[in-house]
């Protein structure tokens, strides 16, 4: 079995990361390292984390705030997995998440792929483009980032600036470059939105943190970042009608 390294930053997140770490543990593809970077906790997120004995769980904790990018890079160095993939300490995996998306990528010599997920908040299924051409990912970030899954042989080892927001954006902009993302139109995934996140953003809090993204990661001139900012908000429109859909 390939080993599949699990990226999780963490920062104050003690009331839900123990559920997370227990969707992993619960995998049915047993052949997993959990990479667990914690970016200076003020809560007791490390005293949860002790109580798991599980050896295939590695806690490391940052020496001063870092940032979900920086910490993702972190744990990123020390993977051993040839496949990567990435869990939010606040969301939760199917059982069968990691063995359904390794064969999926198996059987079809993928690469770079994800799936589909829903909000637990609230009944609604999110899924996306059956294929992302480096054209469609620039001009959108369709896949969730608990939902992706890389061959880090093919695609490399990815390492971003220090973005605090739109970071898994980028990591996605990069991976493109050297492989399309499929989907597995499957719902493995469960997400949790809390008061704070991205998504409660207003409008322009958003566009300005995908232009920062085209600027500052993608080095684009000021028109070139104007341009692939409101295609991502176009974008973003479009994904809201066509790709979510009420749970019944």
């Amino acid at each position: 079995m390939e080993l599949i390294s699990i990226i999780m930053p963490a920062y104050n997140c003690s009331r839900f990361i123990g559920k997370s770490i227990d969707s992993v543990l619960a995998q049915t593809y047993t052949a997993w390292e959990l990479l667990i970077v914690d970016d200076c906790s003020t809560d007791n997120t490390a005293e949860v984390v002790a109580a798991y004995k599980d050896e295939r769980i590695h806690y490391t904790h940052n020496n001063q705030n870092m940032g979900a990018a920086l910490s993702r890079n972190k744990a990123l160095r020390e993977a051993k997995g040839r496949y990567i993939a990435f869990l939010d300490a606040d969301d939760i995996w199917a059982p069968e998440k990691l063995e359904k998306q390794i064969a999926f990528m198996l059987q079809n010599n993928y690469a770079f792929t994800y799936t589909a997920f829903h909000r637990i908040d609230k009944p609604l299924r999110i899924s996306g483009p059956k294929r992302i051409s480096k054209r469609m990912m620039y001009a959108f970030c369709w896949p969730a980032c608990p939902t992706v899954m890389y061959d880090q042989e093919k695609i490399g080892l990815i390492q971003i600036s220090d973005l605090r927001k739109n970071n898994d954006y980028a990591m996605w902009l990069h991976a493109v470059q050297k492989a399309d993302c499929y989907l597995l139109d499957e719902d493995l995934f469960g997400y949790n939105k809390h008061q704070g996140s991205v998504s409660d953003a207003n409008p322009f809090t958003l566009l300005k943190w995908h232009y920062i993204l085209w600027r500052q990661e993608m080095h684009y001139s000021k028109m070139g970042a104007l341009y692939y900012t409101f295609l991502n908000g176009v974008a973003g429109l479009y994904k809201k009608i066509r790709y979510r859909s009420k749970i019944a």
